[in-house]
């Protein structure tokens, strides 16, 4: 063929098209429901029959919401006013008595002025100038600043100050007594510490954490009663005290589970590894105590705790009552703790053990940089949702006499003025206990994305 007859085809657009909008069907919120939930005609009519079902619920719900009574003195009193402004329809809530009640389901009986010896609930004295309830409320946000710098990396490091001094100066916000009390507990533990330091380079490690521990036992049984005692004479810095009987609502059900997730966590990460040890009486125990506790109901540990444990103490021992449901609530976390942990460690490879005894690192330093940190990651989910199941059993100790807020129900029910109530209280206590689980699971779906959890 020759030249002449050659034909220029051009496979490649010289030019290019301006640019122009997607389709409205394609982006927005259009978009997103043609995607989600009209991509097909099952997801069509589920989405319908969806729709229809919340409307059906919502319809029933709302109006029990907001066409409700919230000024009444009584549950009959709800339900006159209920007729004369609804008629004689059905599902209108009587939000009166949280109204009346509220304060009682958060603090439970604990005195609102506990700032003098003779502050009463009725008659505040003169002297009681601080806020209602100012003690519990400043326990939980001293609370919140000790766990920031624990949660969350990006707060400020001094307050890792806070964090160490909150669990002696948290039970005596609460309890009152002489300020020198839990500053002798915290001294034991600085004399435990001391013993350590200084007599790993002597005795070793085996026998500095005996040494540690004889002396600390020694300074709590012995010694500190006394230095405490003769400092109480010379400084007396103390709060009138309050009965662990007069605890109860909310805050005692927060009080319980902030310890019992608090202790459980190194007490768990103790058992996990005691479990892997290679020690057969370590082991041994460590498993004996795990499954110990975890065949046995959590009801049954608050029984013990409440009747039995007392039994096992000297003669004319006062052991607090709430003191004993926290040891009991503690355990029983920290055996299920330690299995979610074992199966952190049992989820890594072998090659990281081997990469730690490569480096020449020691048993403690090997779990502290390079084990524990990659099983504790991969744990998360399975420690909240422990961490969240303990918080919700805490309400069982109202089976033991302790009023936590279902227990308080049972008694605001009993009264003559709200007998008959229920939803009402249940809704109110649930919204409580949804407000802190739900914000102890988003808490940790954000540390895992942030972790990168899902990621290898």
């Amino acid at each position: 063929m020759s030249d002449t007859h050659a034909e220029t085809v051009s496979y490649v657009r010289e030019t290019m098209l301006p640019e122009q909008e997607p389709p409205v069907t394609e982006t927005g919120v259009i978009g997103w429901m043609r995607e989600n939930l009209f991509s097909g005609w099952l997801n069509t009519i589920l989405t319908l029959l969806s729709i229809g079902f919340v409307y059906y619920v919502l319809s029933g719900l709302l109006p029990w919401v907001f066409q409700s009574v919230w000024n009444a003195e009584s549950l009959d009193e709800c339900r006159q006013i209920m007729k004369a402004t609804w008629g004689e329809t059905h599902g209108h809530a009587c939000w009166a008595v949280i109204k009346d009640r509220w304060l009682q389901l958060l603090y439970g009986f604990y005195p609102p002025y506990p700032f003098a010896p003779d502050a009463t609930v009725d008659a505040p004295p003169p002297e009681a100038m601080l806020p209602a309830y100012f003690r519990p409320n400043l326990t939980f946000v001293l609370l919140f600043i000790a766990l920031a710098p624990v949660l969350f990396d990006r707060a400020p490091r001094k307050l890792l100050i806070v964090t160490a001094i909150y669990p002696f100066l948290m039970p005596w916000l609460m309890w009152g007594g002489s300020l020198w009390f839990p500053l002798g507990i915290a001294a034991g533990f600085v004399i435990l510490y001391l013993v350590i330091s200084m007599g790993q380079v002597r005795l070793g490690s085996l026998l500095a954490v005996i040494a540690g521990v004889i002396a600390a036992l020694l300074w709590w049984s012995v010694i500190m009663g006394y230095v405490t005692a003769g400092l109480d004479q010379v400084v007396p810095i103390s709060l009138p005290s309050v009965e662990s009987r007069q605890f109860g609502g909310f805050m005692l059900a927060l009080l319980l589970g902030v310890v019992a997730i608090g202790l459980s966590l190194p007490i768990g990460v103790l058992l996990a590894l005691g479990r892997q040890s290679d020690l057969f009486i370590v082991k041994s125990l460590c498993v004996g105590f795990i499954e110990l506790i975890r065949g046995v109901p959590l009801i049954t540990l608050l029984f013990v705790a409440s009747v039995l444990l007392n039994y096992f103490m000297p003669p004319g021992t006062n052991f607090d009552i709430i003191m004993r449901v926290m040891i009991m609530v503690t355990v029983f976390a920290s055996a299920y703790i330690a299995e979610v942990v074992r199966g952190g460690l049992a989820a890594l490879p072998k090659g990281q053990y081997e990469g730690a005894d490569s480096l020449g690192l020691d048993y403690w330093q090997a779990q502290r940089l390079i084990i524990m940190p990659q099983a504790l990651k991969i744990s998360i989910p399975g420690i909240v949702s422990t961490f969240i199941g303990v918080f919700k059993d805490t309400t069982l100790v109202s089976i033991i006499g302790l009023l936590d807020p279902i227990g308080l129900s049972q008694g605001i029910r009993a009264n003559q003025e709200w007998n008959g109530i229920y939803w009402e209280l249940f809704a109110f206590i649930a919204l409580l206990f949804f407000i802190f689980c739900f914000s102890m699971s988003r808490y940790s779906m954000w540390l895992e994305r942030k972790l990168q959890t899902g990621h290898n």
